[in-house]
């Protein structure tokens, strides 16, 4: 698929991301470390707005994976950088994911309050450019949101193991290190993602 062949933030939001983790390791090891993050850090954002479904939310958990990749592994060897992150990545995931539910569960006791209507955005100004897109660009919009909302729908588990496997290209094993899990968990969560996403894509899947 060539959905994920979107947008994505700025080079120089995702450097500041890079430099501000570098800046806790050693000088012996901001290379190594700046060559994988540079490597991962695309990646790493689609599979965190995929499960977050919110840009600042998907960069504040990628910087703190990289951040806590870079105190407590630095110096591991560097073949297991990619598990390792991926795995605090899913953490950092969740963490949003609970931070927002104590937020939302704290706001439902809150008084609602209202902007005025002075402050109302005018609906012409935040019309949509009428030109028309090329056919082409339509169609990979259309499949991206169609394959964003079923991979936003799989259960957390299904959806790493797919991002893992067909958007990062971790082999099996290297997935299986990342989820903390075995490797036939990881091709029974891969088997039926797979499953979900081709009953629910059907014209989209190829």
């Amino acid at each position: 698929m060539n959905a994920f062949a979107t947008l994505l933030p700025g080079t120089a939001s995702l450097l500041s991301l890079r430099t501000t983790a570098l800046q806790e390791s050693t000088l012996q090891e901001t290379r190594s470390l700046e060559s994988f993050l540079a490597t991962v850090e695309r990646k790493a954002f689609r599979i965190a707005q995929i499960a977050l479904r919110h840009e600042d939310d998907a960069l504040d958990a990628v910087q703190e994976a990289m951040l806590r990749l870079v105190r407590h592994y630095a110096r591991r060897p560097a073949a297991e950088w990619a598990p390792l992150f991926y795995r605090i990545l899913e953490n950092c995931v969740r963490d949003v994911q609970r931070r927002r539910s104590v937020r939302a569960r704290v706001m439902a006791w809150l008084p609602f309050t209202g902007a005025d209507d002075d402050d109302a955005a005018d609906p012409l100004e935040q019309a949509a450019d009428a030109s028309p897109l090329p056919p082409a660009q339509v169609q990979a919009d259309e499949t991206l949101r169609a394959l964003e909302a079923a991979l936003a729908e799989l259960p957390a588990r299904q959806r790493q193991a797919f991002l893992l496997r067909n958007f990062e290209g971790l082999d099996v094993a290297a997935t299986a290190q990342a989820m903390g899990c075995t490797e036939g968990s990881v091709k029974t969560h891969y088997f039926r993602a797979l499953q979900t996403l081709r009953a629910r894509l059907g014209e989209y899947w190829t």
